[in-house]
Parts: structure tokens; C-alpha cells; sequence
């Protein structure tokens, strides 16, 4: 199984999974791993991971690139097809499965919600 389009983390950011910030990128062309790509968000799909019992808060922040010329009307998760949203939530639920995982979808919201969640998981950052 493959991710339907470029997938990654926002750096120096702390889940409540423990892991990085996860970010699923809109753009032309896809990317390579280890490069960073200046991105704008436009919303988060929120979800939840079941694993030995225990809920965890596993969210995916939804971003275009800065620089796509294909997605570049983008302002909101709201601009994106029900269709595609849909997709996106059924492959993180599969994609789950491969880990013996069960992920539950919430949601999903805009870019406030997903600016908000971003700024509560930044390492470092002043309260």
C-alpha cells in the first residue's frame, strides 16, 4: 500500500502519539524523503488509534505546497472534493490495518482547527 500523495512530519513538533506531526502534502510532483517542502495547511482529518486498548489522538494535518500550481486554489479542506476526503479517511483506516491497528476517523476541519493544533504540539514553544 502506497500514500495517495506526499506524506511526512512537521519538524521539531510532538504528537500525542509521541511521534512527529503528521502531514499529508498536496502538490505537482512528488517529493523525495528528507527534504523539507514549505507548505500552507488547509485542515486536518482528525482520528483516533486503538492499539492494545488504548486511545490515542493520531490527527493528520492536510497541507498544499507553496509552490503547487495544481492545488494552488486551495484555501480550506473545504475546497476539496467529498469524494477525495472520503479516499483519505478510508486509506488511513487501511492503512492501520497493515499494523494490526484499528484507526478511527473523528473528522475532519479546517484550517484554523488544524493551524490551532499545530501551534499546541510545537517543541519548545513558550506556553
Amino acid at each position: 500500500m502506497v500514500f495517495p500523495h506526499d506524506f511526512g512530519f512537521v519538524p521539531s513538533t510532538k504528537a500525542e502519539d509521541g511521534d512527529p506531526v503528521d502531514v499529508l502534502i498536496l502538490m505537482d510532483e512528488p517529493a523525495f524523503p528528507g527534504c523539507l517542502i514549505p507548505c500552507r495547511l488547509i485542515g486536518v482529518v482528525e482520528g483516533e488509534e486503538i492499539e492494545d486498548g488504548n486511545n490515542v489522538r493520531n490527527d493528520r494535518l492536510i497541507a498544499v505546497s507553496m509552490h503547487s500550481h495544481t492545488h494552488s486554489e486551495l484555501q480550506d479542506i473545504k475546497d476539496l472534493d467529498a469524494n477525495f476526503v472520503k479516499e483519505l479517511k478510508n486509506f488511513f483506516v487501511q492503512y492501520h490495518q497493515l499494523d494490526h491497528k484499528e484507526y478511527k476517523c473523528l473528522g475532519e476541519k479546517g484550517m484554523r482547527a488544524a493551524r490551532s493544533l499545530l501551534d499546541t504540539q510545537v517543541i519548545g514553544k513558550a506556553a
